[in-house]
């Protein structure tokens, strides 16, 4: 399981460098000429495809976990300190109010 992690922390620039092969392998399997070896060509395309797209969602399920987790210790914090929250919004409010306002 530990290298499954070490490849999902490289897969979304790998998986974007991937796709991409794929669908410039596919258009010039699709102006080649038709032979023998094309239906070959078709299917190790449908292989690599179905490869990517088992990666893509792992890592979209990984990421998932952990967006929810992180709105789910955000959540937690602000129950626990509802007064400070607030102070801590509205502090950031004021100063991007007068940020914006100061570029007008």
């Amino acid at each position: 399981m530990k290298n499954r992690s070490s490849h999902l922390a490289e897969s979304p620039q790998q998986l974007l460098d991937d796709l991409r092969h794929l669908v410039s392998e596919a258009e010039q399997l699709i102006s080649g000429a038709v032979t023998e070896q094309a239906g070959e060509k078709m299917e190790a395309l449908r292989t690599r495809f179905a490869q990517a797209q088992e990666r893509f969602g792992e890592l979209y399920a990984d990421t998932r976990r952990r967006v929810v987790a992180g709105a789910q210790t955000t959540d937690a914090a602000i129950r626990a300190h509802p007064y400070e929250s607030l102070a801590i919004a509205v502090g950031l409010g004021v100063v991007l109010g007068m940020l914006l306002r100061r570029s007008d």
